[in-house]
Parts: C-alpha cells; sequence; structure tokens
C-alpha cells in the first residue's frame, strides 16, 4: 500500500472582501515598524484602503509597480536593484503570477550580493539561496496560477532559450489572501486563460508522479469547481468569480505538492517564442497529453468526471468550444506558428522537473506529434 505525504504551510483566506484582514495579519505576525514592499500590478493597488493602512499602523512601506507579463531574468534583476537598499522583511505582491512570481523570488535575493544578471542566473541555477530573508504575502487578482500557495517561480530567460525556477522549501507565503473582490477588473480574455491554467494544473497535479491522496482530491475538487462554472463566466456572471478564486486555490494547493507534467513543459516555449498566454497553450495541450497519459492514469474516471466529459476526444471539443467563446484561436497554425518550427519547438519542450513528472516517458519525438495535433 502507497504511503501519502502531503505537506503546505501556508494560511489561507479566501472570499470576497477577505482583503479587510490583511492589516490583522501583518499586525499579529510582523515586527512594528516592518519594512514592507508592496509589489503590484498597477498603482491602483496602492490606494486600496488594506494597503494604506499598513503605512498607518507605523511601518516602513515601500511601492514598486510591476506590469510585465512573463518576468524575465532582467527584469528581475531591475526589481531586486530597486528595492535592496530598502531591503524588505516582508514582501507583499498584489497581481496575477507574473508580480508573484517576482515578489517571492525577491525574497530569496535579499542579502545576497548579485552584481550582474548573469550573477542572477548564476545564483538561481545554482539555487543557492538559503534561507529567505524576507517574508511574502500573496495577494492574486487573477485566478488560476495558484502562485500564492507554491514555494517556487518561473523567472524567463529567452535571451539564453530557457525558463528558470527559483525554488526554494523555506520560500511558501507567510498567507495567501484571495479576495474574488479583486478579480473584477479581469478582462474576460484573461479571467478564462487564467481559468484554464488552473484546470490544467490540478490536472496535471492529479496524474503527476508524485501525486498524493491529498493533492489528488483537491485537484478534482479544482476542477470540479472551475469547470462547473466555466459557462457562466463565460456569460459574464460576476459571481462565477468567487468559485474560480476557490479553484486556483484547490489547485495551487494540490501542485504545490506535485509540480506540474508535460502541459506545462510543453507549454513554456510556446509562451516564448510564439507570444501564446500561458493558459492558452497549457489549455490546447491538456487533450493530447491526457491521450497519452491515459494508460497510466489512476481512476481516470473520476478525472473525467469532473472535467465533465466522457473520454479524450469530448475533453478537446470542450477547452477548444471555451477557448474559442473566451476569444482564442486554436490551433497552433492560428498563431503564426510554422510547420516547420514544430521540431524546434519539441526540442524545447523537456522541462527538468515538468517532464519527467509526466507519467508517461517524453522525448522530443512524442512532443512533435502532440504539437502536430494541435497545429491545424
Amino acid at each position: 500500500m502507497k504511503i501519502s505525504h502531503y505537506y503546505n504551510p501556508v494560511h489561507t483566506v479566501q472570499g470576497r472582501d477577505s482583503l479587510n484582514e490583511l492589516h490583522g495579519l501583518v499586525k499579529e505576525n510582523f515586527p512594528e515598524n516592518c519594512r514592507i514592499l508592496i509589489l503590484a500590478w498597477s498603482d491602483r493597488v496602492f490606494q486600496l484602503e488594506a494597503m494604506k493602512k499598513l503605512e498607518k499602523d507605523g511601518h516602513q512601506v515601500q511601492n514598486l509597480c510591476f506590469c510585465q507579463s512573463n518576468p524575465t531574468v532582467e527584469q528581475l534583476y531591475d526589481a531586486y536593484c530597486r528595492t535592496r537598499e530598502f531591503s524588505p522583511q516582508l514582501v507583499i505582491a498584489v497581481g496575477g503570477g507574473s508580480v508573484m512570481d517576482v515578489g517571492k523570488s525577491l525574497c530569496c535575493l535579499y542579502g545576497k550580493e548579485i552584481e550582474d544578471e548573469d550573477g542572477l542566473r548564476r545564483l538561481i541555477q545554482e539555487k543557492a539561496f538559503g534561507k529567505p530573508q524576507a517574508r511574502w504575502i500573496g495577494v492574486p487578482t487573477t485566478a488560476g496560477t495558484g502562485s500564492e500557495v507554491t514555494c517556487w517561480a518561473t523567472i524567463w530567460d529567452p535571451s539564453r532559450d530557457v525558463k528558470r525556477s527559483v525554488e526554494s522549501q523555506d520560500n511558501y507565503a507567510f498567507a495567501a489572501v484571495a479576495d474574488s473582490a479583486l478579480l473584477e477588473e479581469m478582462p474576460l480574455k484573461l479571467a478564462v486563460s487564467s481559468a484554464l491554467d488552473a484546470v490544467a494544473h490540478a490536472a496535471e497535479s492529479y496524474w503527476a508522479r508524485h501525486s498524493n491522496m491529498v493533492s489528488r482530491e483537491l485537484a478534482l475538487g479544482a476542477i470540479e469547481t472551475v469547470m462547473g462554472n466555466m459557462d457562466r463566466l463565460l456569460e459574464g456572471d460576476k459571481t462565477a468569480l468567487d468559485e474560480m478564486s476557490k479553484g486556483s486555490m484547490l489547485a495551487g494547493l494540490a501542485f504545490s505538492n506535485t509540480k506540474t507534467t508535460a502541459c506545462h513543459s510543453i507549454s513554456y516555449p510556446l509562451t516564448m517564442h510564439a507570444g501564446i498566454p500561458h493558459g492558452t497553450a497549457v489549455s490546447l495541450l491538456l487533450a493530447p497529453v491526457a491521450e497519452i497519459n491515459e494508460e497510466a492514469v489512476e481512476q481516470k474516471e473520476r478525472l473525467y468526471k469532473a472535467l465533465g466529459v466522457s473520454d479524450v476526444k469530448e475533453l478537446d471539443a470542450r477547452v477548444k468550444d471555451i477557448l474559442t467563446r473566451g476569444g482564442f484561436p486554436v490551433t497552433l497554425s492560428q498563431w503564426n506558428i510554422k510547420k516547420e518550427e514544430l521540431r524546434h519547438l519539441a526540442e524545447l519542450g523537456i522541462t527538468k522537473g515538468r517532464a519527467d513528472n509526466n507519467p508517461v516517458d517524453l522525448d522530443p519525438e512524442k512532443i512533435q506529434a502532440i504539437l502536430e495535433k494541435i497545429y491545424e
């Protein structure tokens, strides 16, 4: 009998208007006159009462906007240079996955002398972070990444043709505050792409080699929550946003223990080189990857039931319908990828820690076959 282990230390707070609890979390758990960096996707975040209250409480606050998607090594180094003298004790990252990736990465960098971008690359590659000098709190403004409850961050390095990962078991957030009221500014396309990212996180967690009993149950709950409310989201029903917030957090808790697999591994070059939004790229890969994994998936019927389909063919049709209604192209050719590029993209699709976590072994030939299935 397989013994199952699950661990996640993040204090989770979820629900509409839960941002009001941020003040109490900080007051009870961090020192007076704490140095706090608020890293946010927009200047508007700094005007929220919950943020202004931190300064009123006597904390030293530095505000920094980070509005780029898919943060690069260069952008992370710039954020580090702009905040290292302040040397925050707490980072509050308010935004989507990109903001949280930068926020949690910064916690691993403070207290270290990083002379240039190559020095940062070496630090990430060697994973010589030690115990982070700062703690962080994640406040998502999208519903899909689950980054607020994981201990790793994706940092892109297109000039070197690689995706890098900043990860440390000591760098889980102190808390995650998922206030669904913050999701109301999301454009529909972003909401749909993000929701599908959460579905991919959960499905991949369910079949991952490192899956466990708790992560599988969390994954199924996440999928049922998101897919069961997807039509309401597409119809513009704002009450569906709280369900997306719940589903995203559940998916994050699931894959925080398992990491992702082939869908994410293969998707990275599609995002980095072809500009396909991350959630769209991974969702396009869900059905073809599910097909190659099918015989290796434990209790696959439970997974298909949670997805609201009976087989891979129905899953493919359902995902493409959601993407079409969300305004996304559903083939690689429609994303202006040339067929002769598929081999190179397949070779880049082997990501350590993701491809080798897939229940079925992958190689460039198998990945190219998967890409050809979604080409046209």
